[in-house]
């Protein structure tokens, strides 16, 4: 029976005979710390099913029942649909929800509709036993709203497919070079200004093709609340991301002052229209902190604690020509007692760290955080490899592991020349599926300091929905895999055993409407003849 589930199960044992079955007569019994469950299974899968769910004894036959159990992990739980009844303990509310994903998928593709397809009809259950939990706490995906702005309810619907996918972290990459996308109310030109582009590079940096029209769009307060509560609904953390002290162009083209305006003339900057790292950086001046400490004041608001005890503050990919011209920034050097510009970097990172210790929340930035010396209580995303991540968890500091050169989502899943703008290097479901968090050789101290992983999805060409889906999917199936299941070594995976129970879970993409990637290769809508990409040449280095 596991193999029809995705992520697979710890422990499935399936019983003799008839399991349940599921009907207008079907009633719901919620324990307490179970709310978030009932709420769902009467609303998404209770709409797909079409039924009601009503209240009803607990543990009686024909009943759903829901209970915690303190002797199990908090996202671990039992699924137990044997004598007529079906049964859901977790070791917390996060346990009895991703039991409740586990018995949506054990009711077959037509429980992922919005609406039963025959409404008198009766669902039957296989009679199992399933005893399961996550290897990582940490399972999530990276999404980039800076490059294409994803609209409110498009976000909504990737935090459904997450939950899917028992995955549990949403990675928000709200700010970059290309964008500002979370409104600021103490600094409104950030999306006055900030959230439009004068017009948008259509394919790679190198393509000479250009959408003229001009871009852009933001989220509200209203809209990241409604976000955060409809994550934490489905018990997904969101991890905002405002990116310091590079990727910063859409910001300085708001605020001109906030760039090093004794070498540029910032004033004539725009939000920037191509692709790659602009070379605009943030000054290293006291303004820019109070600046940026306004922002992550009404971030911290939005974003709560119990939702998002870590905020992402970028730190990746700053170019500091910039700082090495400025007399300011020299002076600041100086006065800081730095030995360079890499220090000037640290300076900013360990400021914002204290900032936000003193606050209860966790800085976490990319691996470029890293250099100049990493700040005490920070975490890593390690994106450049296994290197830095390794480094760090050696150090002590807790990581994310997302290589780019295996869970990079933008690059290209197949070498052939239909694969829509092609990025970076092939990676194919298996390659996502061969993936391992946590590197060979690391010290067992070291491999307690990774927390989990997370699929990064950067958008310089994914322009909709459709794009992203593409991308996304089916790789994001092997990837939950990955990060829930506690699989062998990669060379021992029964890789033709996931590809089987894909033929299941392709079905139930097929009911949610996910554009994924066909196995057999794009459809003809799918492709995007004359586009140009960025093909890497190559194996990538695996550290």
């Amino acid at each position: 029976m596991n193999a029809q589930l995705i992520p697979v199960p710890m422990h499935v044992d399936v019983g003799d005979g008839a399991g349940c079955v599921l009907d207008a007569s079907t009633t719901l019994a919620a324990g307490p710390g179970t709310e978030t469950t009932e709420r769902w299974l009467r609303g998404t899968l209770g709409a797909a099913l079409g039924l009601a769910l009503p209240p009803g004894p607990a543990d009686a036959p024909g009943t759903i029942t829901l209970t915690t159990a303190p002797e199990l992990p908090p996202e671990g739980y039992r699924l137990d649909s044997t004598g007529g009844a079906v049964r859901i303990t977790g070791g917390g509310p996060a346990g009895v929800f991703w039991g409740a994903q586990t018995l949506r998928q054990l009711l077959g593709a037509d429980a992922f509709r919005r609406a039963p397809l025959h409404p008198e009809g009766t669902w039957d259950l296989p009679a199992v036993r399933i005893e399961d939990g996550p290897r990582f706490s940490w399972r999530g995906m990276m999404l980039d709203v800076a490059r294409h702005f994803l609209p409110k309810d498009d976000v909504l619907r990737y935090l459904d497919l997450l939950a899917a996918h028992k995955l549990n972290v949403f990675h928000f990459h709200l700010t970059d070079d290309q964008g500002w996308r979370i409104e600021i109310k103490r600094h409104p030109r950030l999306t006055e200004v900030g959230s439009w582009r004068p017009r948008t590079k259509y394919g790679h940096r190198a393509s000479e093709l250009w959408d003229e029209t001009p871009y852009g769009g933001y989220y509200t307060h209203d809209d990241i609340r409604e976000i955060v509560a409809y994550a934490a609904e489905r018990h997904i953390r969101v991890v905002p991301e405002i990116d310091i002290p590079g990727h910063s162009q859409a910001a300085i083209a708001a605020y001109p002052w906030l760039g090093n305006t004794d070498v540029v003339d910032t004033a004539a900057l725009e939000v920037w229209d191509n692709w790659g790292v602009s070379p605009h950086i943030l000054a290293p001046t006291d303004a820019t902190l109070r600046f940026y400490e306004d922002v992550l004041t009404e971030v911290l608001e939005l974003f709560p604690p119990h939702v998002s005890p870590f905020v992402h503050i970028g730190g990746d990919e700053c170019p500091k020509d910039q700082w090495h011209r400025s007399p300011a920034a020299q002076a600041r050097i100086a006065e800081l007692g730095l030995a360079d510009e890499d220090g000037l970097q640290s300076w900013f990172i360990r400021h914002f760290d204290r900032w936000l210790t003193v606050r209860g929340r966790r800085l976490i930035g990319w691996d470029e955080i890293l250099e100049g010396g990493l700040a005490e209580g920070a975490a890593v995303s390690s994106w450049r490899g296994y290197g830095g991540g390794i480094a760090a968890a050696e150090a002590g500091h807790d990581v994310v592991m997302c290589p780019e050169q295996q869970v990079y989502l933008d690059h290209r899943q197949h070498g052939g020349p239909d694969e829509p703008m092609p990025i970076g290097y092939v990676r194919t479901l298996e390659d996502v599926y061969r993936f391992d968090p946590v590197p060979p050789g690391l010290s067992p101290e070291a491999a307690g300091h990774i927390l989990g992983t997370q699929a990064n999805v950067w958008t310089e060409v994914m322009q909709n929905r459709s794009r992203v889906d593409y991308q996304v999917f089916p790789r994001l199936a092997a990837f939950a895999e990955v990060a829930w299941s506690s699989l062998p070594a990669p060379a021992e995976r029964d890789y033709p055993a996931f590809e089987a129970r894909m033929a299941d879970h392709y079905a139930r993409l097929d009911a949610l409407g996910v554009d994924y990637r066909p196995p057999g290769g794009p459809l003809p809508r799918q492709r995007r003849p004359g586009v140009l990409g960025r093909p890497t040449e190559g194996a990538p280095p695996e550290v």
